[in-house]
């Protein structure tokens, strides 16, 4: 069957439907704000380590940093390792967004029983596409039946009951459930050994990623030298988070009705990604490119273009701040 495209290998292109100058006196690109702002809508791709929970090495960069909130995007069990990705302050509102950008795993899986390494790759094979799974026991969510999608399924080795495999899929999969329903197709059974997240989203083990030893290190150094570049070289804006997200780029005057939870309307838009479809998650962009909010779209690329009045996009989570560009609305619907 061809292979399933993941939110990574997407490929969209910027439509312009009108141009203008945004002013320079408000807001800024997102690598140029204050330290203070900077951390305060920062993101970290950190390498987890086996042992603590996500939960832990979260309140663990928390405090290292000395900040109020920290959140992270897909909970990883205490013996998995990997690209977990820390928001910050702010940037905690920016975490759905990686429910949509996909995971990609490394995993070791154990085999109950002997198969032939033609029969494995064909039983993988065979779980690309949409599969219905229900969350294990020890899951932190409903156990109901639901479907998730497996992008692809790479063999890469298998050594006596070992099986070595790479999978790209969608948010919310259990990658132990998949070594267990594999095992069952195979006939002998399996289970999952170790595990390695290699992808959340946007985020990647050979982009950025550091560990707690190296924010450790790098915050004394920010605390004792205020040595800038030290926060900025393990800190990145939260706009790393939306990154894989279809975006909307709005006029200045269009920015802060939308903090203040306001939808955009067609007027307000400069230019759009491809292959938006309504109910689609957006992000919706300043001209610096500042996320101002995560919304759901309600038309189509194409209709957006050709759009000169009515709602394009539901606002669903507002991530600046109101007053940072000037109020140019008037409290009325449209």
């Amino acid at each position: 069957m061809p292979r399933l495209m993941p939110p990574w290998e997407v490929k969209r292109k910027l439509l312009v439907k009108a141009e203008e100058e945004t002013d320079s006196r408000y807001g800024c690109k997102p690598t140029e704000r204050p330290i203070h702002d900077y951390i305060r809508f920062g993101v970290i791709n950190l390498d987890k380590p086996a042992g603590p929970s996500s939960h832990e090495v979260t309140a663990w960069t928390k405090r290292l940093l000395s900040l109020q909130h920290a959140g992270h995007g897909g909970t990883l069990d205490p013996k998995v390792t990997g690209v977990l990705p820390v928001t910050l302050e702010e940037a905690t509102k920016t975490v759905q967004a990686l429910l949509v950008s996909g995971k990609e795993y490394v995993c070791v899986m154990r085999l109950h029983g002997s198969a032939s390494k033609k029969k494995v790759k064909t039983v993988l094979d065979e779980f690309v596409g949409d599969i219905y799974q229900r969350p294990p026991v020890r899951s932190s969510v409903a156990r109901r039946i639901r479907t998730r999608r497996i992008y692809y399924l790479h063999l890469l080795e298998v050594a006596d009951r070992k099986v070595l495999f790479q999978v790209g899929c969608e948010a919310g999969t259990y990658i132990r459930k998949l070594c267990y329903d594999m095992g069952e197709a195979l006939g002998v059974g399996a289970h999952m050994q170790e595990l390695r997240r290699t992808r959340a989203g946007p985020f990647t083990e050979t982009q950025n990623m550091v560990t707690l030893h190296d924010i450790a290190y790098l915050q004394t150094r920010w605390q004792e030298k205020r040595d800038e570049g030290a926060i900025r070289k393990f800190i990145q804006p939260m706009e790393k988070v939306v990154e894989l997200v279809p975006k909307i780029i709005i006029r200045d005057s269009a920015v802060d009705a939308l903090c203040h939870g306001a939808n955009l309307a067609a007027p307000g838009v400069l230019s759009l990604e491809t292959d938006i479809k309504p109910n689609d998650t957006v992000a919706v962009m300043t001209q610096k490119g500042e996320a101002a909010t995560l919304s759901k779209a309600l038309a189509s690329s194409k209709d957006m273009l050709k759009m000169n009045h009515g709602l394009v996009a539901k606002t669903e989570r507002v991530l600046m701040p109101r007053g940072i560009y000037p109020k140019m609305w008037h409290k009325r619907n449209g």
